[in-house]
């Protein structure tokens, strides 16, 4: 499995508007952003870098004027971590990834909430832009809501990825998250958050399990998802997620 996750890195990348291949990494740049968690690098499956070749890496961040960074799977590549840290690369977090299959997925039952979750597909403009504004305020504003964002919401859609939602009580958005379109027979679900308002209600379950059966349904073998704590650790496990291995994270500071 970490070779799969680490082959769909690739191909995910290669979807930016501006990839970019440079001594066995690919690097998916997109010129509507700065941010360092959508311009990023990971390197080809089995490759083995020379001090040369993460230097050019290097070069093709710097050239745009963004911080060096890499996410990857260390087992589907095991040659690359020692040639970073030689270059000064250092880590920013390891997070272990959880995989689910048809016969792993698991209805979650009802929340907890006063009805049942209703999970929504996007239906127009301001179905995005609600959701992209959710997400935000979900992870602390850690991602400022944007145009940008909203359209990468809908380019994940579009493309034959999926986005679901659940509408807030009082029109807007409780919660969402996205999930990729398949690639080497594997799709990454992310971006799971619910608004502080409407947290405890089963909405993250709720959407989990929506876009796991919709991606499993278009006939990916698998979905995969990394989680930020043991709270959503225990949702995922009940929509029949499961441990398949370990990502990677790490920056090269200016």
């Amino acid at each position: 499995m970490p070779t799969d996750v680490q082959s769909f890195a690739v191909a995910h990348l290669l979807r930016r508007p501006a990839p970019h291949e440079v001594g066995g990494f690919v690097v998916g740049f997109d010129p509507a952003t700065t941010s360092p968690y959508v311009n990023y690098a990971t390197p080809l499956p089995g490759a083995e870098p020379t001090d040369r070749d993460v230097a050019g890496l290097i070069a093709a961040f710097r050239e745009r004027g963004l911080r060096p960074r890499l996410e990857f799977a260390p087992d589907g590549a095991p040659a690359v971590e020692p040639v970073l840290r030689r270059a000064g690369f250092t880590t920013e977090a390891v997070h272990t990834y959880l995989v689910c299959t048809a016969a792993t997925l698991t209805a979650p039952g009802p929340g907890p909430g006063p009805g049942p979750v209703e999970v929504e597909r996007p239906a127009a403009d301001a179905d995005y832009t609600a959701l992209d504004a959710a997400l935000s305020e979900a992870f602390g504003g850690e991602f400022p809501p944007s145009p940008q964002g909203a359209a990468r919401l809908r380019r994940t859609e579009e493309g034959g990825g999926a986005v679901r939602f659940v509408r807030a009580a009082t029109g807007g958005c409780a919660g969402g998250a996205l999930c990729s379109a398949p690639a080497e027979g594997t799709a990454e679900l992310a971006g799971v958050g619910t608004v502080p308002a409407y947290r405890g209600r089963g909405i993250a379950a709720a959407v989990t399990h929506d876009l796991a059966a919709t991606l499993l349904g278009r006939g990916a073998r698998s979905v995969w998802l990394e989680y930020s704590g043991e709270g959503s650790r225990r949702v995922y496990d009940r929509v029949g997620f499961r441990p398949g291995g370990t990502r990677l994270y790490v920056s090269l500071e200016a």
